[in-house]
């Protein structure tokens, strides 16, 4: 890989104070200039548990709030990086949704991927924060920059409490497949009001027999009559929901291989994915990526980021993962 990482990948023992932390850290913020590699050193490491105690020990000791010291600290691509990194899961989808859904940076497809790739209870949940941290509700801010098709996929999407378990009933899945095919291509123009009412009301498993049952009656997956039929976020959103039903890991995979192909690399959506998956499903992410492009996931990272910013990812990402 070119540097040694080593030192990122001595994982601290779990036996770890938050009281030594809010130590450590303090220590690092004094004399010229930010001993970073030693605030990543602890942060990386943290669990949303451990970091939420940091804060309070941090605050009782030194009278100052961590995250405000670590915006002062840092600077660039890193100081998003970790301020993201510092809150819970719910936590951070509900900033990224607030930052996208307000000031000048308007960005629908960043919205469009955290709601459509999250679970019914995880959307409860990023609900209940946007309102308390943001004093507005998420519906709201989905009503005033989305429009037509997408906006009213988005609003059923955070609105319906959908099944989450595995159970399929395989008729009703059959009778969706019938139904979205009446809706799209079997007709001229595409009835948008069907597809919104199934991809917002199904599970994931329902979703993904409803494919298997599409892909038997008619030869072809789902996934491309979505595309025939559709465009534009609207597209972006129904297919973000099918194919997060399918195999989410998959998905994000997908999404860091477009950020880091080419010319540049899309830090914005690198941060995004890294930072909000790290403590859900990243193994897997890992995995997909590997099994799919035949490189590691850690690999790219490190050739398509640089400096502290890209030591911090690294961190999060931790050691390779051997395809499953």
């Amino acid at each position: 890989m070119g540097t040694n990482m080593s030192n990122l990948q001595d994982v601290p023992p779990l036996q770890v104070s938050p009281l030594d932390d809010a130590v450590l850290l303090y220590r690092a913020f004094q004399g010229l200039g930010c001993d970073t590699s030693t605030v990543i050193r602890i942060l990386a490491y943290r669990d949303s548990a451990q970091r939420a105690l940091i804060q309070q020990e941090y605050r009782a000791m030194f009278s100052e709030d961590l995250l405000k010291r670590l915006s002062k600290e840092l600077t660039g691509k890193l100081e998003t990086a970790v301020l993201l990194w510092m809150h819970d899961p719910a936590t951070r989808d509900a900033i990224v949704l607030r930052q996208a859904l307000s000031g000048d940076a308007i960005d629908l497809r960043a919205a469009t991927e955290v709601i459509c790739s999250r679970t019914p209870c995880q959307i409860q949940m990023i609900k209940q924060i946007y309102l308390q941290q943001f004093g507005s509700y998420l519906e709201h801010g989905i009503e005033r920059h989305a429009s037509r098709d997408h906006k009213k996929l988005l609003l059923a999407y955070v609105s319906i409490q959908r099944y989450e378990g595995f159970e399929v009933d395989k008729m009703i899945a059959e009778n969706d497949a019938r139904t979205l095919y009446k809706a799209g291509e079997k007709r001229l123009g595409t009835d948008e009001s069907t597809f919104i009412r199934i991809f917002s009301e199904r599970s994931r498993a329902h979703l993904a027999a409803v494919d298997a049952a599409y892909r038997g009656m008619y030869g072809h997956s789902l996934e491309k009559a979505v595309k025939k039929e559709t465009s534009g976020l609207f597209e972006f959103a129904l297919l973000t929901i099918f194919r997060c039903a399918k195999n989410p890991a998959r998905y994000f995979a997908k999404v860091l291989r477009k950020a880091m192909r080419g010319l540049g690399t899309d830090d914005t959506t690198v941060t995004r994915v890294i930072v909000t998956r790290a403590e859900i499903d990243m193994q897997y992410i890992k995995a997909e990526y590997e099994k799919k492009y035949h490189k590691s996931l850690v690999d790219t990272v490190h050739s398509e980021t640089s400096g502290n910013y890209r030591n911090f990812l690294l961190a999060l990402l931790g050691p390779k993962s051997s395809p499953y």
